[in-house]
């Protein structure tokens, strides 16, 4: 479900006055601007805004038309540049702002974004757009609560507003917010009959919400909207295994797997399904498929290449500089902390083998012993075992959903794996947490 940013569109609502200039043919082709622009021919308006520029250097609506122009050509870097100009010579223009936050925003650049709307907004607070595109921007940012109330006002000013309707929809499904969710897309809906990302979405708050019959109904709905969506096949056949229709399931998997090979999920519900039929074998191989297929988490981890901006030895110097935090415990019976503790003594005289074997203890006797899966995965690391790593960090995060440590060090493993995107949103939670070394590695490898 795409949710797009709103602000580039056709110049012609975006068109300034002109002022006096010292020549009449600047005024003229300011105008010959307009009107090109008007007309979608952006490189002729281009050409024009920069004769002006060549006449009259600070005209700031110049600049800002052409940086338009340029935004409307996926030229967003060298709008960004025009936007700059118009800015350093009229820093009150709101409209300003957002358009280049909304070229920002489209080099994924949610960050600086953000700043340019929050500039927006209070140079002119009653403007639904700024705070949708922030809101968006925040929700890139898996900033949920600070898009909602974004939303939430965009909505107060436009109560109808579609695009902002739909983007709190799938807000509120990122807060887990269904029942929320599931009211915003039946809004989207009513609005408008054919939007199939709305059928999507209320299908997915309907399966978190038990709905299972209505959401087989709505993705049925998106389906006929649009039947080459994998997706959509997949997410009725989850729902119809959760009503026992093991074989129109086996049906949706099936189109889903030949719309796409790779979806291992479709795999996985098939699977399900053939073993609830008594197919075993069939689902043993569907199975294998799931667990196999573009998994970076198979194989041989001590192979895998480092595909990101950090190397392996600079993934070292930054692993190392983090400290773990051993804190005394009381002794259970089952003795997990006794394994925990010597684990770490361990892997620090050099014997890795035997620190792993005791870490591994100490989760299997607790398997909620965050701090064991985090120094196991310090010492896959350092052992060159990145995946083994990464699933060790992932484990201590979900026990403890405040570790900033370990956020920080799973975004440095997986930016070195080539997980370009996911590693930074980790470093982002992991600054976000307090832990502010990770500003200075998003600051080396996110941008």
């Amino acid at each position: 479900m795409k949710v797009l940013f709103s602000g580039i569109i056709s110049l012609s609502a975006f068109l300034l006055p002109f002022s006096v200039f010292a020549q009449r043919s600047a005024a003229e082709y300011f105008e010959e601007g307009n009107t090109k622009a008007g007309t979608g021919d952006f490189n002729g308006a281009m050409q024009a805004y920069s004769t002006v520029i060549s006449m009259n250097p600070d005209h700031a609506p110049s600049y800002f038309n052409r940086g338009l122009a340029k935004a409307n050509l996926k030229d967003h870097r060298g709008a960004v540049q025009d936007y700059d100009r118009a800015i350093e010579l009229n820093p009150k223009m709101a409209l300003y702002y957002q358009s280049r936050g909304v070229s920002k925003s489209l080099q994924d650049d949610f960050r600086s974004a953000v700043e340019d709307y929050t500039k927006a907004i209070d140079l002119n607070p009653e403007d639904p757009k700024a705070y949708y595109n922030r809101g968006v921007s925040y929700a890139k940012l898996k900033k949920h609560r600070n898009a909602l109330i974004d939303l939430d006002h965009a909505l107060s000013l436009n109560p109808d507003e579609l695009a902002a309707l739909y983007a709190r929809g799938n807000c509120k499904q990122d807060l887990q917010e269904y029942a929320g969710s599931l009211a915003d897309f039946t809004r989207v809906i009513e609005l408008s009959p054919k939007r199939i990302g709305a059928y999507a979405g209320r299908g997915l708050a309907k399966l978190e919400l038990g709905d299972n019959q209505g959401a087989i109904a709505d993705f049925t709905r998106a389906i006929e909207l649009s039947p080459n969506d994998s997706e959509y096949y997949n997410n009725r056949g989850l729902a119809k295994n959760r009503v026992s229709d093991f074989q129109g399931a086996i049906i949706d998997f099936d189109k889903t797997i030949q719309l796409n090979p790779d979806n291992y999920q479709a795999y996985y519900g098939r699977g399900f399904s053939k073993g609830k039929l008594n197919d075993h074998r069939g689902a043993i191989m569907d199975l294998t498929k799931a667990i196999e297929l573009k998994n970076a988490y198979v194989g041989d981890p001590k192979k895998t290449a480092y595909a990101g901006k950090l190397s392996r030895e600079a993934l070292d110097a930054l692993r190392e500089q983090v400290q773990e935090n051993i804190k005394m415990e009381n002794l259970t019976n089952e003795r997990s902390e006794a394994y925990f503790v010597r684990g770490v003594n361990k892997s620090r005289v050099g014997d890795a083998k035997g620190a792993i074997e005791d870490l591994t203890r100490a989760v299997e006797l607790n398997p909620t012993y965050s701090s064991a899966y985090f120094s196991r995965a310090m010492i896959r690391s350092a052992s060159g075992d990145q995946m083994g790593a990464v699933l060790d960090f992932t484990s201590s995060i979900k026990l403890r959903s405040d570790y900033p440590e370990a956020y920080y060090l799973r975004g440095i493993l997986k930016n070195s794996l080539g997980e370009i995107n996911d590693g930074c949103l980790d470093l982002s939670k992991a600054g976000e947490l307090g832990y502010q070394q990770a500003y200075k590695v998003i600051g080396s490898f996110c941008n």
